[in-house]
């Protein structure tokens, strides 16, 4: 017979592994996606939609960053405009990087909802006074815009002013009115406030026996929103996924459906992946985050930078966001990594360029080989490796090809982008405060580790780091891609089978 403590210590063993077990899978899909570009043609919003791979695409998405972080990427703030077109790009249009499809409520509704590491809490509009446009706009033929509606869920409740999740008590009219919430954001006038509300999130697990999973979240009804969330940056609202209690990856662990942790992967077209639950492999690679206790991100320390033969050192804090294209650093790091780069690179400079938001930048020649690119690999803070696949983006003219670094300097903050970050699986594991990756084909994911949600593929790439390799032979490149196996899914069940071993192994001893 069991002892109490020996009890206890076996379904502590069990309830890891369950929970551990668990992962919920969504698609992703880029700014750069059909649905998006949909929903903007329809609603006239964009002007000119920049085609994939040219001077005015990278430059739209270097604007977007800039947007998106303020003043602290680039004084470069101005219209862009667009040589061939005679057009003018609605920069107050751009919005978040990706997006994904979730379905709330019960009967579940679906609402395709911006990615944001950068936030904490999760919306939708709901009850709108004032909220995006949805008359006649759809992302696909059968998916038309949402607005959430607490009284039309048989599972939606309120979120009183006692819940220790309301964080504007001061505003309540009292301990059990609704608790109300107003989140600003660091694009220009760009805000969301309404009241928080509790219902279901429809999940599946992702494992060789599906089962549904209706999760309990904490969410806010937005009933005003301004600024770009009434343009294409959150036409349906947005999920947050930083590492405050009001996150849904945190609330998802509070009840014990995952582990504190998520995983993304960038495939080189824009299709993509997050996982909540997902704490990666063993064999991962890990850094720890730099953790300001008051405002907790993902931040990292990159401990020297390899350009080619070059080692450049010095500790170098930096914002690891997906929601951001390209990689910005501050001088010196940004001045001592280009000129190293150009002093490498074997192709001739191009001179500056208005329309490439890129300093160094050079005419590939006829006979183009990768292995003549300088190489580039960050040192993170433990030691490991991160080695940058492709540093460059590849932009196609009309005469020729032309490479650029895909590094732009920055006034006062370091970030590295979602350009770094393609082909690799990147998991933020919030309850080990490390950062892990490791080489990933994105496309080899079990399509059952998928959630029951609404998905669509992006079908423009995004700003990846195009290397010569994927432009020049993209036959090589997809038959290499179906060859990769997935070793961080080996690993995750793997993990799972020796957990569950042990478990096995320690009810036997207790026997």
């Amino acid at each position: 017979m069991f002892s109490s403590s020996k009890t206890v210590f076996f379904f502590w063993i069990l309830s890891f592994n369950l929970s551990y077990g668990r992962i919920f899978t969504f698609k992703m899909h880029h700014l750069f996606s059909e649905p998006v570009k949909n929903w903007s043609n329809s609603t006239g919003k964009l002007s000119h939609w920049p085609a994939k791979g040219s001077f005015e695409y990278y430059a739209v998405l270097a604007h977007r960053d800039r947007l998106l972080r303020g003043r602290k990427l680039s004084d470069i703030n101005a219209t862009l405009s667009f040589s061939d077109a005679n057009s003018t790009f609605r920069i107050s249009s751009l919005g978040f990087l990706h997006y994904t499809t979730v379905k709330l409520g019960t009967p579940g509704v679906k609402f395709m909802v911006a990615l944001d590491t950068g936030s904490d809490l999760f919306w939708v509009p709901c009850d709108c006074t004032q909220c995006a446009p949805t008359e006649g706009t759809t992302y696909a033929s059968d998916f038309e815009l949402s607005i959430y509606d607490p009284k039309g869920s048989s599972t939606s409740k309120k979120v009183t002013c006692n819940s220790s999740l309301c964080a504007h008590r001061n505003q309540c009219l009292g301990t059990f009115s609704s608790c109300p919430y107003i989140v600003s954001y660091m694009s220009a006038q760009t805000s969301t406030s309404g009241v928080l509300l509790e219902d279901v999130l429809h999940l599946t697990t992702g494992d060789g026996h599906p089962k549904l999973v209706e999760a309990y979240v904490t969410f806010g009804c937005g009933q005003v929103q301004s600024g770009s969330f009434l343009d294409v940056a959150a036409p349906n609202g947005l999920f947050g996924l930083g590492m405050e209690k009001i996150a849904v990856p945190s609330i998802l662990s509070q009840e014990g459906l995952t582990a504190n942790s998520f995983s993304m992967c960038f495939g080189s077209d824009g299709i993509g992946r997050i996982s909540f639950g997902d704490k990666g492999s063993p064999d991962q690679q890990e850094t720890p985050f730099n953790l300001n206790p008051s405002h907790p991100t993902y931040n990292i320390t990159v401990t020297q930078i390899r350009v080619g033969t070059t080692i450049i050192a010095g500790d170098i804090t930096a914002l690891f966001d997906s929601g951001t294209s390209f990689t910005y650093l501050v001088d010196p790091a940004y001045s001592n990594l280009a000129e190293n780069f150009h002093s490498q690179a074997q192709d001739r400079r191009r001179p500056p360029d208005s329309r490439i938001p890129f300093e160094y930048c050079y005419d590939m020649s006829p006979d183009a080989n990768a292995t003549l690119i300088p190489s580039m690999s960050l040192t993170m803070k433990g030691g490991h490796h991160f080695p940058v696949h492709d540093p460059i983006i590849v932009i196609s003219t009309r005469s020729k090809l032309v490479y650029c670094l895909a590094v732009i300097k920055s006034t006062e903050l370091n970030i590295i982008g979602q350009n770094f970050m393609t082909g690799y699986h990147v998991v933020f594991d919030r309850e080990r405060f490390v950062l892990g990756w490791k080489k990933f084909d994105c496309y080899d994911v079990e399509e059952t580790n998928t959630s029951e949600v609404e998905t669509y593929a992006a079908s423009e790439p995004p700003a990846v780091a195009a290397g010569i390799h994927n432009y020049s032979t993209p036959e090589s490149s997809n038959k290499d891609a179906n060859n990769t196996n997935s070793g961080s899914s080996f690993g995750l069940r793997s993990c799972r089978f020796h957990i569950s071993l042990l478990a096995i192994s320690i009810l036997a001893l207790l026997l």
